[in-house]
């Protein structure tokens, strides 16, 4: 009798250790401080197609996760003409992610500047500056939903323009194939899809974005080779005119035409590819 006691004891304290642990999480997001959306620019200061060049000036940028902490970027300055394909590798660690991240704000702290087709990007309204900017991730994101909203959630686009995306990202005959063609179901996370599938589904949204600066972190880590294959090859073809920067661990795809390296936070050893 005693140990059934001990053991409902036991049980029910570890219980309520994993429970408190989840309430500890809960009340630090709810003390995180909202984002500032608003930018010192107004909309009517901002061109509608901006950016339409995609040329890139990094100013003595210095990027950390709290004022209290060492910076993961030191010092960088870079400039990416329009249209360049530029490739950036290091280590796991070395600030690789952490450089793309700067390009949406979403470091708390970073010095310096990161101006794009001459505006500098912490003047604007952070919901302007996320959606002129395209990123893959190296875990591609799928919404619960259909093939038509992943691709085209705004609804800006028209079904021909949707199946030439999935026609140059190679998923037309995927999507043929699937009952509802571009209406069929997406289940959560786009589980009913491989993992280098759900990569080329993001590479289509990519290209009906039109945005003219695309961000790949670590976007082939993930894939075979014959899905890199693919990738590379749109990026050289469909995004010819779009500034690509490529983030990797160890080498950048054969595709890049630059490529520099960070090592202790700062950026060495550019040359072309």
């Amino acid at each position: 009798m005693v140990s059934n006691y001990l053991n409902w004891m036991v049980r029910n304290l570890a219980d309520m250790e994993i429970q408190l642990g989840a309430v500890k999480r809960i009340n630090g997001l709810l003390k995180t401080e909202a984002e500032n959306y608003e930018g010192l620019l107004s909309s009517s200061q901002i061109p509608q197609n901006w950016p339409d060049r995609g040329e890139i000036q990094i100013q003595n940028l210095s990027v950390r996760y709290d004022s209290n902490l060492k910076p993961v970027l030191k010092h960088v300055n870079a400039h990416i003409s329009p249209g360049q394909k530029i490739g950036i590798c290091g280590r796991t660690g070395s600030g690789k992610s952490s450089f793309s991240l700067a390009f949406f704000r979403m470091v708390d702290t970073f010095e310096g500047r990161i101006i794009i087709d001459g505006i500098d990007i912490a003047k604007l309204p952070l919901q302007t500056l996320r959606s002129r900017l395209s990123i893959i991730l190296q875990d591609p994101i799928l919404f619960s939903g259909t093939i038509r909203f992943n691709l085209d959630p705004e609804k800006k686009c028209t079904d021909s323009m949707l199946w030439e995306a999935l026609e140059i990202a190679q998923l037309k005959h995927v999507v043929k194939a699937l009952p509802g063609g571009l209406d069929a179901i997406v289940t959560e996370g786009g589980e009913n899809f491989s993992q280098g599938q759900r990569q080329l589904f993001c590479l289509a949204r990519a290209f009906v974005r039109k945005t003219s600066i695309f961000i790949m972190d670590e976007a082939t880590a993930s894939i075979d080779m014959a899905t890199e294959n693919i990738l590379q090859k749109v990026v050289m073809t469909a995004f010819a005119d779009r500034t690509v920067v490529t983030i990797a661990v160890s080498t950048v795809p054969a595709a890049i035409l630059m490529q520099t390296r960070i090592r202790n936070a700062t950026l060495v050893n550019s040359c072309q590819c």
